[in-house]
């Protein structure tokens, strides 16, 4: 366990040099949440709730999106890339170990985003959450996981950095505009709608966003055994499809 976690402590700390961390995973949904407040946050978007409480949960899933997507593959890419998971190759280091170390340095930075969205929504705008919180936390890690777990498909499938960078972009940018991260779900078109009830990420803000706006748990089973389930296919895949070069 010492040498994974001094794995995980070179990775972090590179983590923390990128800019992409702070950009696109804490800022932006920082920023977009200061916009929706000052403009609309007390207004309300519909069954009683207002914008904020509707886009609260939305807004915690940017960072899961950014980490997933922008953190893992392109990191183990690059280091395949670059022979550096070849040099690994010739050390104790299993591919377990390097996917892990990358999963739980994202997992961070996605919880840094999550609690700089909080701490903004709660300090400053007096958000308040209707459902339960633990429950919530547990729908977010789900999410988080299910997120993840495509990351690291992607990972071990992507040889090249130009193929991670094609490949995140095609799965990152619809996930970020269409699953209702940023732009709301319920203004799509019908046809866009069902479009977009395709992705993972949709099913993982719809069930947080039920929770959070305390719905029916009716809304939350079945996103949640799916998202179990893409979870889990999607790392036994990477793990055996994993390659070294």
């Amino acid at each position: 366990m010492k040498r994974f976690f001094n794995l995980y402590s070179t990775e972090q700390k590179l983590a923390f040099r990128s800019c992409d961390v702070i950009i696109f995973g804490i800022a932006m949904p920082v920023g977009i949440l200061i916009l929706i407040s000052v403009i609309a946050g007390n207004k309300m978007a519909g069954d009683g709730y207002t914008y904020l409480e509707s886009s609260f949960a939305s807004l915690i899933a940017v960072g899961i999106c950014a980490s997933a997507f922008m953190g893992i593959p392109l990191t183990v890419a690059d280091y395949r890339d670059k022979k550096i998971l070849k040099r690994f190759f010739t050390t104790p280091c299993s591919p377990a170990w390097i996917l892990g170390s990358d999963v739980l340095c994202c997992s961070v930075n996605a919880v840094l985003s999550a609690a700089a969205v909080s701490l903004t929504a709660v300090v400053f705008f007096g958000y308040h959450m209707r459902g339960n919180v633990l429950l919530f936390a547990g729908t977010w890690l789900l999410t988080m996981m299910s997120m993840f777990g495509i990351g690291l498909l992607m990972a071990s499938l992507c040889r090249t950095v130009k193929s991670a960078n094609v490949v995140t972009s095609l799965v990152y940018f619809p996930m970020l505009f269409l699953s209702g991260a940023t732009v709301p779900y319920e203004i799509f078109p019908e046809g866009l709608q069902k479009a977009a009830a395709v992705l993972p990420l949709t099913q993982g803000i719809k069930m947080m966003k039920a929770v959070s706006l305390d719905m029916q748990m009716d809304s939350v089973w079945k996103p949640a055994v799916l998202l179990a389930a893409i979870t889990l296919i999607c790392c036994l895949i990477s793990v055996k499809t994993f390659r070294w070069e």
